[in-house]
């Protein structure tokens, strides 16, 4: 790898999804960028590991969304059940698009595709930097780095996560709350009692529960509990398996790969463009995991931004870059707010519980529902 440069058309600072899929865009425009990240190597958990039609069909632009639905689960139903009974099954395969399901991939896969087709284009990711400074004029930006670097760049774009340095050093607000919720997260071996071809979410009485399958033959269980373990370890799985999961089988836990636990933050930005800086991903938006629309909805602000940057940078015109502003925003808080309706409503006091699952059974008979929440969550509607 060769050194940081001094000039570049665009710096992209953080190399998790977003930030390799704006490069990518850019680098198959033809433009010189730069990416830079903190970390010494590429994250290697799960973390994010839907991928939504929608996404997909934006992805098909920077030429790595066949690459990433041949190495992920096609799953072309989500089902919300109470144990064993189907509250309201969402069908994926009856939408009007190429990719009729919800993709089951892990992150670091969905990172590699990326970088691999960056790499292809030409570039590469220098790490570890972090950036310290950022300065503007009428013609660009100059970004400093800790190591004392400085890059000269025409634009400057922030995707650097939910706690973004350039975000904050370029004066765009960071507006929302945190949300009085905890959540374990693990991914698990289990060797029988789960399916591979739907991701089902349990609403149960105990509380709820995610359980996705993954391209190895895993499984990503997502539970809101009250207190979560620090270790989550394979009797901590089992029970919530056997509380809240399905009741017929028994799905036995043999390994526990990875796990964490998280608090759910909902904030969007109060811009999402301040002259040549610009923001993308977590840098823009953060809100529940609910519906899996966190990292989707960061790589379609990476795929149109990196085409309204392109337009800037061959034509000289930024009408482009205000309209990416103006629109991602509006769609950040579309999601966000979708995202919040479902994490209340699978929050429900446990009292309430039962009634809510018995009226969400009642609305599955309808189609008008079970066909918005899948427009809802695949982002794919009539045309």
């Amino acid at each position: 790898m060769t050194g940081i440069p001094e000039r570049t058309d665009v710096l992209v600072v953080g190399a998790g999804p977003v930030g390799l899929a704006v490069a990518v865009s850019l680098a198959g425009h033809g433009h010189d960028v730069t990416v830079v990240d903190k970390q010494a190597a590429g994250a290697n958990t799960s973390r994010a590991a839907v991928v939504h039609a929608r996404t997909l069909e934006l992805l098909e632009r920077i030429g790595v969304a066949d690459r990433l639905a041949a190495l992920g689960i096609q799953a072309e139903q989500f089902t919300i059940r109470d144990g064993d009974r189907e509250l309201i099954p969402v069908r994926f395969d009856r939408l009007p698009t190429k990719y009729p399901y919800t993709l089951m991939v892990p992150q670091n896969v969905t990172e590699q595709v990326l970088l691999d087709r960056l790499e292809e284009l030409g570039g590469s990711v220098h790490r570890p930097y972090v950036a310290t400074a950022v300065t503007q004029s009428a013609t660009g930006a100059e970004v400093t780095l800790d190591s004392g670097d400085v890059i000269s760049a025409r634009y400057v774009v922030a995707a650097d996560g939910m706690h973004s340095t350039i975000r904050d050093l370029a004066g765009l607000g960071y507006s929302g709350e945190s949300l009085q919720l905890n959540f374990s997260l693990a991914d698990v071996r289990v060797d029988r009692g789960l399916t591979q071809e739907e991701v089902q979410l349990f609403f149960s009485t105990a509380g709820l529960l995610v359980v996705a399958p993954l391209p190895d033959g895993s499984y990503r269980l997502v539970a809101e509990v009250d207190q979560a373990p620090e270790q989550l370890d394979i009797a901590y799985a089992q029970r919530l398996l056997d509380v809240r999961g399905p009741q017929r089988t028994t799905a036995r836990v043999t390994e526990v790969i990875w796990g964490s636990r998280f608090r759910i933050h909902e904030r969007v930005a109060d811009r999402y463009r301040n002259g040549k800086v610009l923001l993308a991903g977590d840098a823009a938006h953060t809100h529940s995991p609910a519906g899996g629309q966190g990292m989707n909805l960061g790589l379609r602000d990476a795929v149109d931004l990196g085409d309204a940057l392109s337009v800037a940078l061959k034509e000289g015109r930024e009408d482009k870059l205000d309209e990416y502003a103006v629109a991602s925003r509006a769609e950040a808080l579309q999601v966000v707010a979708l995202a919040h309706r479902l994490t209340k409503l699978a929050t429900v006091p446990a009292a309430l519980r039962p009634a809510r699952n018995v009226l969400m059974r009642l609305a599955s008979y309808l189609p008008a529902v079970r066909r918005g929440l899948a427009e809802q969550l695949s982002a794919i509607h009539p045309r």
